[in-house]
């Protein structure tokens, strides 16, 4: 049904479901490590290997991976991830011109709601990866940054893949934001920036280790 024809109350209860399927869904996941990238990359680059090899890395470690679920980055991190006997989750969603779900993924939900996805995205984060992208990847990327900036979500590593690609972005951060006071110093802080999945994944599992030790001190 064409979603503008839907009358507000069903579109509530349509929302609710969604919410409710993918809470369900993922309710025995645990901690999960989110990661964004362009569905543009193709196999044959070098961040597509990298992705690959951060999902391989934490799905060794007992880390399930979540991913919008298309191709190019996404891709990669669930066919890594895939291999190992963690869950690979992809969080689809419809849209006009919709691409297949890739094939290397355990759990697999689509949603018709950006931000109910979004929600599910950031439930059982204990890191954000995020490799080259487009708008979709920003708006991701600083989603996660207002929500930990704002004490929404307990604190988690936010890793930006690829200093080359992101170092536009990072400089104009910490000269015009800062210089224009929209950000203070230390919110410049919140994001870190390396260039392979080693190093993603070392800052992954010292925050997952600390949050273990902190449930068992609980």
């Amino acid at each position: 049904m064409d979603e503008l024809k839907i009358p507000e109350a069903w579109r509530v209860l349509r929302i609710q479901s969604e919410l409710v399927d993918g809470i369900e869904s993922l309710a025995r996941l645990g901690g999960a490590v989110t990661i964004f990238g362009s569905a543009r990359i193709k196999t044959d680059n070098a961040y597509y290997d990298e992705a690959m090899r951060l999902g391989g890395i934490l799905g060794k470690e007992g880390i399930p991976v979540i991913t919008g679920g298309g191709p190019g980055i996404m891709e990669a991190a669930n066919r890594g991830c895939y291999g190992t006997a963690t869950a690979s989750v992809g969080l689809n969603i419809s849209l006009p011109t919709e691409q297949d779900p890739n094939p290397y993924q355990n759990v697999s939900l689509t949603f018709r709601y950006f931000f109910v996805r979004k929600f599910m995205f950031v439930k059982h984060a204990v890191g954000f990866v995020i490799f080259p992208g487009g708008y979709g990847t920003l708006d991701e990327l600083f989603e996660a940054l207002t929500l930990v900036q704002t004490s929404k979500v307990r604190p988690f590593p936010i890793i930006l893949l690829g200093s080359e690609y992101w170092q536009g972005l990072v400089e104009w951060i910490k000269t015009t934001m800062l210089s224009q006071g929209c950000i203070e110093e230390s919110e410049t802080h919140l994001f870190s920036v390396v260039d392979d999945a080693e190093s993603a994944a070392k800052i992954i599992l010292q925050h997952a280790r600390m949050l273990q030790a902190q449930e068992i001190a609980e």
